[in-house]
């Protein structure tokens, strides 16, 4: 059902003139020249390969990467060489706020973007990135891709020059920090959290009794080191593959967020892609997204081991308390009938 569901969803995506595309290319480091469609073209011997650009602010090893990457490569291989992903790892082509410009002004072609993001694009996109929403991985996966639910919602930003053409799991965020187990909200009185930017993710730290300190990721290892932040919140695979372990060791498990990661481009760039490519591109990237979820619950538990061989120390937390805490900011932010109905459809799907 799963499959289907993406497949569904990204052929709408592109029934309506809205973007897909990748390239593979696994060391980042390279780039290619735009063309007029915001790809490159080079010569592959019988015909010229269109290489796309995919910004991504994490490492080679991250189940978003690796499923992308195969991606461009099975779209290269239908497609007799013609086209091509090339994905540019650990910020190189700056961090998600910027990248989400540059996909508005055709520099690149893709961009994977946490989801509080695009709220300063339409607010009506709080309605995935509030604290519990999703009871788990394959629930936030099947419904963040269903069209029925979120196809107005993904296309509203087309005016902009934006368009989500797809959902990757993100992980389950938890709070960690340099000084301290968290147990309880009070822990985190006078703490300075790193947060996406976002005005939710500012009011949920308030909440939970911190002060949100919005910062892009390459920026948050220095920053606790210094002491310019005390805390960050992400989940297990990120902290311990940008070794934000070494410098805040303490992991506790509130799990307050499942946010969805948004695959994202610029409309142009597929108007120009012939109907038959566009179903390809829709095919492969509901495999990605498949794909990229099973990578997760495997990657989960050797994320794990490796933030303990650093010095990490995991801990429950009171989740109670903490989803107490956090009620009103939900309550507050479903204040229209369109995110209401689709947060009612979420939640009925799980139930």
């Amino acid at each position: 059902m799963r499959r289907n569901t993406v497949v569904s969803i990204t052929a709408l995506t592109f029934a309506a003139a809205l973007g897909l595309t990748a390239c593979s290319g696994a060391d980042g480091t390279g780039g290619a020249t735009g063309s007029d469609t915001g790809g490159s073209t080079g010569d592959t011997g019988a015909e010229a390969a269109t290489v796309f650009k995919v910004a991504f602010n994490q490492q080679p090893n991250h189940p978003q990467y690796r499923a992308l990457d195969a991606m461009g490569d099975r779209i290269k291989e239908r497609t007799d060489g013609a086209y091509d992903l090339e994905i540019f790892p650990n910020e190189t082509l700056g961090a998600q706020k910027e990248t989400i410009e540059l996909v508005q002004s055709g520099a690149i072609d893709f961009s994977v973007v946490a989801s509080p993001l695009l709220e300063n694009f339409n607010p009506d996109f709080v309605v995935f990135n509030l604290p519990f929403t999703f009871d788990s991985q394959d629930h936030q996966r099947e419904t963040t891709n269903d069209p029925e639910i979120v196809s107005e919602l993904y296309s509203s930003i087309d005016d902009q020059d934006l368009h989500v053409l797809g959902a990757f799991h993100g992980g389950v965020r938890s709070m960690y920090n340099a000084e301290k187990p968290i147990v309880k909200p009070e822990d985190l009185a006078g703490m300075k959290v790193r947060v996406i930017e976002s005005d939710t993710n500012i009011e949920m730290i308030r909440l939970m009794g911190g002060t949100g300190t919005p910062m892009g990721m390459g920026e948050v290892y220095t920053a606790i080191q210094s002491g310019v932040i005390d805390a960050a919140e992400n989940n297990e695979l990120t902290y311990a593959n940008v070794k934000h372990s070494e410098v805040a060791p303490y992991y506790s498990y509130t799990r307050h967020l499942m946010l969805p990661d948004y695959f994202i481009t610029n409309p142009a760039v597929m108007e120009s892609l012939p109907e038959d490519v566009q179903e390809i591109f829709a095919e492969e990237l509901a495999t990605a997204i498949e794909e990229e979820g099973d990578l997760w619950k495997t990657e989960i538990e050797v994320a794990k081991d490796m933030a303990i061989e650093s010095g990490a120390k995991f801990n429950e937390v009171d989740a109670d308390a903490f989803a107490d805490v956090i009620r009103p900011l939900t309550e507050s932010k479903l204040d229209n009938d369109f995110i209401r109905e689709i947060h009612e459809k979420v939640r009925a799907a799980a139930e």
